[in-house]
């Protein structure tokens, strides 16, 4: 079976259209090659009947019939409203360690669970080469390389062991932070404001498109790499994860039916700018990649 990226273009007038990669640079508009089927009229649609859309997939991959150049198409987010972005805090040992007070300690697995926030994702994801807007109330705008994993199947308390069972694929996420909005001085008898802290418009930047669980063999040997202009600021293994991808999902699961298109973003590894003091600007660009997905890239500019 040939291989396929799932992903959304803009159509004549903007609009998504979703769309399979086949290659490395050629594109098939889904509605043309499926005649305009119910399941593949979006991403989120696709998701929903994955048991069998992805098979279609794979089988419109073999044998395409009209293709256009990537190059000739802009991308956007492969899930433009996901239900929930589910956000790992704290995930990678080695950045625990350089956010903790000591720079030594992280999470104990065995007296501890995972620790979640959620992202507003109409209002949060942006796609590829789309702008990073710096809100204008924040003056520390965090960097945050993720490994995104994409739910293709509905589930409550989804054990360890079955949990890769409701994973269709992964893709890359900005977990954008405005680090000066962690705290509320007006609400002292609360501990790290996250809903001000990781939500404003343009805080979740994803794509650039998602690669399915059945193209990627070993999801924790892949590499992810990030850097602000030219400085590489991040370069880790998925590895590194104190909570893996299954006990993460199986935590959730327990609290709600995962519905197909949730977004587990897994955390972020070591590199981020607050310890060293950096923050993004207006006129930088962010670029990640991750082994086996491709390339995330967004230019930054000041927002309001």
């Amino acid at each position: 079976m040939a291989d396929f990226k799932l992903l959304n273009y803009a159509g004549v007038a903007g609009e998504p259209r979703p769309g399979i990669l086949v290659g490395d640079d050629q594109v098939v508009d889904l509605e043309q090659a499926t005649g305009g089927e119910a399941w593949a009229r979006t991403n989120i649609e696709i998701l929903n009947n994955w048991e069998t859309s992805c098979g279609a997939l794979h089988a419109i991959a073999d044998n395409p019939a009209e293709m256009r150049p990537l190059a000739d198409v802009q991308l956007l987010a492969p899930l433009l409203f996901p239900p929930a972005i589910y956000c790992a805090g704290a995930n990678y040992k080695k950045h625990a360690m350089e956010m903790s007070p000591d720079k030594k300690t992280y999470p104990d697995k065995s007296v501890t669970n995972p620790y979640f926030f959620l992202k507003n994702g109409p209002h949060c994801v942006i796609g590829p080469d789309e702008e990073i807007k710096l809100p204008a109330l924040s003056d520390m705008v965090d960097w945050e390389a993720e490994f995104a994993v994409v739910i293709g199947k509905p589930g409550k308390n989804i054990s360890v062991e079955k949990a890769f069972e409701h994973v269709a694929g992964y893709t890359i996420m900005n977990d954008l932070s405005a680090r000066d909005q962690g705290k509320r001085e007006d609400w002292p008898r609360f501990g790290v404001d996250w809903f001000g802290h990781k939500n404003f418009d343009t805080a979740a930047p994803m794509g650039p498109w998602i690669t399915p669980a059945d193209q990627i063999d070993d999801p924790y040997a892949c590499r992810m790499k990030l850097w602000v202009n030219q400085d590489e600021m991040q370069n880790e293994v998925i590895s590194d994860l104190i909570f893996d991808i299954a006990e993460q999902i199986e935590w959730v699961s327990r609290r709600f039916n995962l519905l197909p298109g949730d977004v587990f973003s897994t955390g972020t590894p070591s590199g981020v700018g607050r310890p060293r003091g950096i923050f993004l600007k207006s006129g930088d660009t962010v670029r990640i990649t991750v082994d086996g997905i491709g390339e995330l890239q967004n230019p930054v500019v000041q927002g309001d």
